[in-house]
């Protein structure tokens, strides 16, 4: 175990290199140098006078805002003698299972790659690059042939993968007492029980105040609704990162909640951020890449037909084009159980030396993804910020709803939570339809690996992220797959199909989800 004294220091350590290399720390140091030509910077008392003069400017926050976000991101540091491969994923036959995995994904694409004789990249002509310049606010209305391209994978292939999962430790010794979960999970991962959950999730208790309530014993709506509003207020002119966090726990009024979310994954949308993302663009006009038609085709497949999302057609493709080149995102790996692909150069297979990470962010798209992105094109209409906030909320929260992992808000312990919140809460509904063939994670698990994007009403799922950001964590989803199963269940115990149950649970679209979560979490008998 790392005692707690060393492992503040690896932190402070990490944070400071971190920031060491940011636009920030440059930033700070030219206007410390500023500061020495002020008139109240005396040279007896220069450290605390810049101190004093950060403060007073507004840098000294947006500091502290800076290393909030980075404790956010990166998990707690390890025993500094455990392998670099314990960051990423602590136990060996998840990493393995991973692995096992991105080849399977990696071999769909090649065969596809080979299949139709399309290389992974290439230049684009001059006469297509002005073509595609000319139309970047306007991809929609092509129509490319895509009826030869697949999808690499679907969330129920992914399923299958989950199911097979086991802790080789458990399968030669005498049966665990685990063994007594009757879901397709079959991993032995610690999850919370309702009293976890409800001290975790406490401000979304009966008694307390939440947008996304119509009607409240204690305090009128509207009465809390412009209550709430001034308080948010404040907390946008304050610049505080943790505070907005912990503000959102309780709803984001809609007319502030593009700048809550923005201010706390720490996204300012700074000239230098404009240009980056102009960088990015230029990049997808130069070059094809096999991903594009990976991306056109989940874009046709999912939001074009969704009757909230498909007027933000355009939006997705610039956003997703320019994130399949953005190599910024391959800092993410460091934590995450997946590995970026490679691909090599043509004629140098197999030579380090040649070999680059295909895509250049290192994350092939499956279908749904871009479902991840079109809900944030209702809060954010510049396209460099709205691409800011979809990274951020990609590196923090979604690539763990993909990824093979024994992290709380992986998607294993995800389906792990709910289905032992079904069999212990709503243990006749559980067994019941286990029994007619239709495991409840059959259902449930699409809406999780998407984050109920599609599913929800959007005002209804902006209020689920609202929590998301919240709380720093994804279980939440989990908890209202869970309340979805009860809010339906006396239906559900007539089906007798798996076919009967989809249709019961097949529009989600009319649910509220904080009294969902209020009835399941704090009026569940436990």
């Amino acid at each position: 175990m790392l005692d707690p004294d060393r492992g503040l220091s690896l932190t402070i350590a990490r944070v400071v290199q971190r920031l060491q290399g940011s636009s920030l720390h440059s930033q700070l140091e030219r206007q410390a140098r500023v500061s020495l030509h002020k008139p109240e910077i005396k040279l007896e008392s220069l450290k605390e006078d810049i101190k004093d003069f950060l403060k007073t400017s507004g840098w000294e926050k947006k500091l502290q805002n800076a290393v909030y976000s980075e404790l956010n991101v990166f998990p707690s540091p390890c025993h500094p003698a455990a392998p670099p491969e314990h960051i990423k994923e602590p136990l060996a036959y998840m990493r393995k299972a991973q692995g096992s995995w991105e080849k399977r994904i990696l071999k769909s694409l090649n065969s596809m790659c080979t299949e139709l004789n399309i290389p992974l990249a290439q230049k684009r002509p001059a006469n297509e690059q002005k073509e595609l310049l000319n139309k970047w606010n306007e991809m929609g209305t092509d129509e490319p042939d895509l009826s030869l391209f697949r999808p690499v994978y679907a969330p129920k292939d992914f399923l299958e993968v989950l199911m097979n999962l086991r802790n080789p430790n458990y399968e030669n010794g005498e049966q665990p007492s685990f063994r007594n979960h009757l879901g397709l999970i079959q991993v032995p991962l610690k999850v919370k029980d309702i009293p976890e959950l409800k001290e975790n999730f406490s401000e979304l208790g009966l008694n307390i105040g939440q947008l996304g309530i119509d009607d409240s014993a204690q305090v009128p709506p509207e009465f809390f609704e412009n209550e709430h509003v001034c308080v948010g207020q404040k907390v946008l002119a304050e610049q505080d990162s943790a505070a907005a966090q912990q503000y959102v726990r309780q709803g984001c009024p809609t007319a502030l909640r593009a700048d809550l979310w923005a201010l706390i994954l720490n996204i300012s949308n700074q000239p230098e951020d404009i240009l980056y993302y102009e960088q990015l663009k230029s990049n997808v006009i130069q070059h094809n890449l096999l991903v594009d038609s990976l991306i056109y085709k989940d874009v046709k497949l999912t939001a074009s037909n969704d009757d909230y999302y498909f007027v933000f057609e355009d939006y997705l493709y610039q956003v997703l084009l320019c994130f399949s080149r953005d190599t910024s995102v391959l800092e993410h790996f460091t934590y995450s159980s997946a590995n970026p692909p490679k691909s090599y150069i043509q004629g140098k297979l197999g030579m380090e030396e040649y070999a680059v990470f295909y895509p250049p962010n290192g994350v092939i798209p499956f279908h749904g993804f871009s479902m991840y992105v079109a809900p944030l094109c209702f809060l954010y209409h510049e396209p460099s910020k709205l691409y800011q906030i979809f990274r951020e909320m990609y590196v923090r929260f979604f690539f763990r709803l993909h990824s093979i992992s024994s992290h709380p808000s992986g998607i294993v312990s995800l389906c792990l939570l709910f289905e032992t919140l079904l069999q212990t809460h709503l243990p006749q509904l559980f067994y019941h339809l286990r029994e007619i063939g239709a495991q409840p994670l059959r259902i449930s698990f699409k809406w999780m690996v998407r984050a109920f994007s599609g599913y929800l009403a959007t005002d209804q799922l902006l209020l689920l992220w609202d929590r998301i950001l919240g709380y720093n964590s994804l279980e939440i989803l989990a908890v209202l797959a869970a309340a979805v199963f009860a809010f339906r269940a006396v239906n559900l115990m007539e089906v007798t199909s798996l076919a009967a149950a989809e249709a019961v649970l097949a529009d989600l679209s009319t649910l509220k989800v904080m009294p969902l979560l209020q009835i399941f979490l704090f009026a569940t008998v436990t």
